[in-house]
């Protein structure tokens, strides 16, 4: 799964339960339904160099300046393709910040 796979071969795997996580792995076995993939790649959010995101306003204009297609917070799923058309131009948002 390169998504999730360091440059040394390594990947920090969470795993989660029925018991202990019951939302989230609700929320994963639902995913492993539609798409028949049972893993969720679980990241910070935020585009690298930028400060991890920190409140819904910030989550918002990061999932609208990014290529995300779907962002969920809490019990709301929005889909860019269903929102309003963003006055940020995401090619200059995105090259404010340094790749490494």
């Amino acid at each position: 799964m390169p998504a999730i796979t360091h440059v040394d071969y390594s990947a920090r795997i969470q795993t989660v339960s029925a018991d202990r996580n019951g939302r989230y792995y609700k929320l994963i076995k639902k995913f492993e339904e539609k798409t028949g993939c049972p893993v969720v790649i679980n990241t910070s959010f935020n585009v690298r160099g930028e400060p991890i995101v920190l409140s819904p306003e910030h989550a918002h204009r990061c999932f609208m300046s990014t290529h995300m297609d779907v962002l969920v917070l809490e019990n709301f799923v929005l889909l860019k393709e269903e929102q309003p058309q963003s006055e940020v131009d995401r090619d200059k948002y995105l090259a404010q910040f340094k790749l490494d």
